[in-house]
């Protein structure tokens, strides 16, 4: 039977403190010497106090209200609410206003009520008191009145207005007012650290942080936005996003919903596009852009590749407008605009965007692609027309503006038809009673007394058949959420 030695003998164990010795000073001459490390990408989470306090002060709160017309024979809701109480705890009707001369009750007259109309956000960016906010959150108030972080509260008035980057300039009478510092949007990059100042849901100097998810999202007609994970809601519209210097790199403006509120993505207007407007505003009240009268669509890698292009780029010409720049310059349905003015034409959404930045009787050179050749034709830019909706607002008082329910409503835009195939009319502005019950610019009317909307033709034609004593129940879209909501029709 063998013996199995668990313990080392004198020899073996004296070679192994020998080789451990040795294996000791090996590995602290080693570690003696220090590796060389690649030094960490992120170091910790951003503390955006100091942001908080620089800029904040010059962050304002926008409310703004709207003036309507109440004849004071009619019943007011409250005035309702009063008659239900009496009849519900005393079995009895409100006691009736008093006679008129002759024991006749006076004939009804037109009180004006100012009712709230909504609350945004805006920033100041000079001294003397102009303001920055969205078009959207001033467009078609009768009162503004911005709040400052110190309590002050001033009446503003409206510079300009330009829907179609839904940017706007007003303002309020001051001297040595806190103002923001002016970024340059150019320069951001997907990734870096963002905060957003507010007032969401009316509650004032509300911050919200996260990053760029995206420089430029092609979501506007004739702008890029920048697109964040920025918690922003109802209220925040018209607010700065700020980058990590404290500088305002965007205005806050948009938010991808289904519900109406934030689902994790937010857009808003690049700063140096924002400048821009608000310098014509402040100069001409208006925004004027150019225009060569041409309808175009996106070139796609099939196409690219049958006519001869090495990439899908450009904007492919489908439509041509009889008398237009583009007709004069000798443009021809099917050409592919690849640069204007030497500007880089990457995708058809570019095109406007770039025209649109040359003044009115600008000349330029315009490089397509026909044919499998390159040709430059020179050109003359001509004016934009304005917006049209504002044009009917300017031309039109408020009595042709609205109907007896109080809306002005225009048709769905393409875009808003391929998510709304039965059709439906956008509320452009709202009075009266519509506004009373909430009615805001944006809604989308479905039904009305239950009958499918088609367009504006129909639904003024079903207005003005209405019975001005009874309520109409109209099917409402706001967001992605659809409700009925009463309105009362209004003395004419």
């Amino acid at each position: 039977m063998k013996t199995i030695e668990y313990f080392p003998s004198k020899k073996i164990l004296s070679s192994l403190i020998v080789g451990v010795f040795v294996a000791i000073t090996t590995s602290s001459a080693v570690s003696a010497t220090p590796v060389p490390q690649a030094a960490p990408i992120v170091t910790g989470l951003p503390d955006f106090t100091d942001l908080v306090e620089k800029v904040g002060p010059a962050v304002v709160n926008i409310r703004t209200t709207e003036k309507l017309q109440q004849s004071q024979g009619e019943m007011s809701a409250e005035d309702q609410q009063m008659q239900e109480f009496f009849q519900r705890f005393f079995g009895m009707p409100m006691p009736k206003q008093a006679p008129g001369p002759k024991g006749r009750r006076s004939a009804p007259q037109q009180q004006e009520e100012e009712i709230p109309r909504g609350v945004g956000s805006g920033f100041i960016i000079s001294q003397d008191g102009f303001v920055l906010t969205n078009a959207h959150v001033v467009d078609g108030a009768t009162e503004i009145y911005v709040k400052l972080t110190d309590k002050r509260e001033f009446k503003a008035k409206v510079i300009g207005i330009d829907k179609r980057t839904d940017v706007a300039l007003i303002k309020i009478e001051g001297a040595k007012l806190p103002k923001a510092t002016i970024g340059d949007s150019d320069k951001i990059r997907a990734g870096e650290w963002v905060i957003a100042i507010g007032s969401p849901f009316e509650l004032e100097n509300t911050v919200t942080a996260g990053i760029i998810s995206a420089k430029a999202r092609d979501t506007g007609d004739y702008l890029p936005l920048i697109q964040t994970d920025v918690a922003v809601n109802p209220g925040n519209s018209g607010g700065p996003l700020i980058n990590m210097r404290g500088e305002v790199i965007g205005i806050n403006s948009q938010i991808y919903s289904r519900s109406g509120g934030y689902m994790g993505i937010s857009f808003a207007v690049p700063i140096d596009e924002a400048m821009r407007v608000a310098d014509q505003l402040k100069s001409a009240g208006k925004v004027t852009r150019g225009r060569i009268g041409v309808q175009i669509g996106e070139v796609s890698k099939e196409v690219a590749e049958s006519i001869g292009l090495s990439k899908a780029e450009g904007a492919a010409v489908v439509r041509i407008e009889p008398g237009s720049p583009a007709e004069k310059a000798g443009i021809l349905d099917g050409d592919v605009i690849l640069k204007f003015n030497g500007q880089s034409v990457s995708k058809s959404s570019d095109l406007p965007r770039i025209v649109g930045s040359f003044k009115p009787g600008s000349k330029a050179v315009v490089t397509i692609w026909r044919k499998g050749a390159l040709r430059e034709l020179p050109i003359t830019v001509a004016e934009m027309e304005a917006d049209k909706t504002t044009q009917k607002a300017d031309k039109k008082s408020k009595k042709e503006q609205a109907n007896v329910l109080g809306i002005f409503a225009t048709d769905l835009t393409d875009a808003q038809k391929k998510d709304l195939p039965a059709g439906g009319v956008v509320i452009e502005s709202v009075e009266g009673s519509a506004a009373a019950v909430g009615l805001i610019p944006g809604d989308v009317i479905l039904t009305l007394n239950n009958v499918d909307v088609k367009d504006v033709k129909q639904f003024n034609a079903m207005v003005a058949k209405l019975d001005g004593k009874k309520a109409v129940a109209l099917l409402v879209r706001r967001g992605q959420l659809s409700q009925f909501i009463l309105v009362k029709p209004q003395p004419q």
